[in-house]
């Protein structure tokens, strides 16, 4: 991959606004779970959220689920720090990734290759200044289109990647139901997917397997709650 430009977007194909957006409306912080990373995060979580629904939504920018470290992204990157075998040296698929953190983890822990899908383009800037800001850009693709219908299957009939990562994908029925079909063919195909998620009302109860547990601190201003426990779930195959 080539090396990212001084926007820090570089071969991801954004203009500079949305990197400057984000440079202006953030601090480089670590997660509290996950010191390792360092991230674009906004240290004044309601107001720019605020900002967002009334003066910005007239410019089309999406809310910034991006700008923040949320519990099931957090947990799933503790998980894959903490047990690097379970990516170290494999092909990676972090799915609704905001701002990157279980991929970027995944680098960390030494994936051969990582692939962020993101359809919010402020999320993929936040992506590529993320990776760039810990020196984890080499090795990570970002793909921008919605993949949710598409195939899970190599051409020689294995699966298009190893591990799969999805945090916080439960929060609302028709996205949980939509991707957690499509993370069951994942595991279908023999991929490990692995959901991180804090007790979201569609979060599976059946078909998963916890194998982490971790309490994650949060931001009162998003959540109901100063710490959210928070599950690391295999989904099992059918098969």
């Amino acid at each position: 991959m080539p090396p990212l430009g001084p926007t820090g977007i570089g071969p991801f194909g954004l203009g500079p606004s949305a990197g400057a957006f984000i440079r202006a409306n953030t601090a480089l912080a670590h997660p509290p779970l996950v010191p390792e990373l360092t991230l674009h995060l906004a240290s004044d979580a309601m107001a720019l959220w605020e900002m967002t629904e009334t003066e910005l939504a007239k410019a089309g920018i999406p809310p910034p689920f991006w700008a923040f470290a949320w519990a099931g992204g957090q947990a799933l990157a503790r998980f894959v720090i903490d047990t690097p075998a379970t990516v170290g040296g494999r092909r990676v698929l972090d799915v609704a990734a905001g701002g990157g953190i279980a991929g970027l983890a995944a680098l960390w822990a030494s994936a051969a290759h990582v692939t962020a899908n993101e359809i919010d383009p402020f999320a993929v800037a936040a992506i590529a200044l993320n990776a760039e800001a810990n020196n984890l850009s080499s090795g990570l693709e970002i793909i921008t289109r919605d993949m949710l219908d598409e195939p899970v299957l190599a051409n020689d009939g294995g699966p298009l990647w190893d591990v799969v990562l999805a945090g916080d994908v439960c929060y609302e029925r028709p996205m949980a139901d939509r991707v957690l079909a499509w993370l069951r063919r994942h595991a279908d195909a023999g991929a490990l997917v692995l959901i991180g998620d804090p007790g979201r009302a569609y979060v599976p109860a059946a078909g998963v397997q916890e194998v982490g547990r971790y309490v994650v601190p949060t931001p009162l201003a998003l959540e109901d709650k100063d710490v959210r426990d928070t599950a690391v779930l295999r989904v099992i195959s059918t098969g």
